[in-house]
């Protein structure tokens, strides 16, 4: 059936209107949900800095003065799940910051994951600390993903004047793990997590999929809604080496 002349046109036209109506109604429904996610990330960063002010404002308890001169990166996951029916399961969502020549870097962020066999029933929400220790655990932080305890060596830290208790972290562990749960703060096994990239929470908090490598080289400018987590590490995670 042949169109009157200027229908086509017309109908054309309106087939137009109807994409762009389409495009500007994903654009509308697409735009809260990013905001919201860029608040959940807003709020882990905001989680993550407040730990660290409690687990250090209690010196006696808190992660050891040579530990905090001597990390290469630093991890905060908060509320890290742990439960288990006869199979256990964890998982956690955080951020990282890596020292570099000029401070210390803009945040990633990652996620821990792991599960264990066993007869066991329960369930508990932990923050985890982790400090790469030397520049082993530096290029395990740069690569996509590595096991704990696998790939990279870890022990559980030392917490307050225990650092002095023994040496063993001094001279294998490219990753000490702390954990805080009910108020304690103490060393923590997590032999069998898997440490890996978020990337899709990363390129949401930044809009485009940087490179981690890039990120916490320091080749990437700290955004305002970082500075708080990243200013926190700093001032406790001071350096010794001039």
């Amino acid at each position: 059936m042949r169109l009157p002349e200027g229908a086509a046109e017309k109908v054309m036209t309106m087939n137009r209107i109807k994409a762009a109506l389409c495009a500007l109604t994903l654009v509308a429904t697409a735009l809260p949900a990013m905001a919201a996610d860029k608040a959940k990330l807003d709020e882990r960063l905001t989680d993550s800095q407040n730990i660290l002010h409690e687990i250090m404002g209690t010196p006696d308890k808190s992660i050891p003065s040579q530990i905090l001169s001597g990390a290469n990166c630093v991890v905060v996951i908060p509320a890290f799940k742990k439960g288990a029916f006869v199979v256990g399961a964890q998982y956690g969502q955080g951020v990282a910051t890596c020292r570099t020549g000029h401070g210390w870097s803009a945040p990633v962020f990652v996620q821990l994951a792991g599960g264990s066999f066993g007869f066991q029933i329960g369930g508990q929400s932990t923050d985890l600390v982790l400090v790469a220790m030397n520049q082993n655990g530096l290029q395990h932080m740069l690569k996509n993903k590595f096991k704990i305890g696998g790939d990279a060596a870890a022990s559980a830290g030392p917490v307050g004047r225990n650092a002095q208790a023994g040496t063993d972290w001094k001279l294998n562990a490219e990753f000490l793990t702390y954990s805080r749960s009910k108020g304690l703060f103490a060393g923590i096994d997590l032999d069998g997590t898997v440490l890996s990239q978020n990337q899709d929470d990363t390129r949401t908090f930044y809009g485009s999929a940087l490179p981690f490598r890039t990120v916490l080289a320091g080749n990437v400018p700290t955004p305002p809604d970082a500075k708080p987590f990243v200013g926190t590490v700093a001032k406790y995670f001071v350096s010794s080496r001039q």
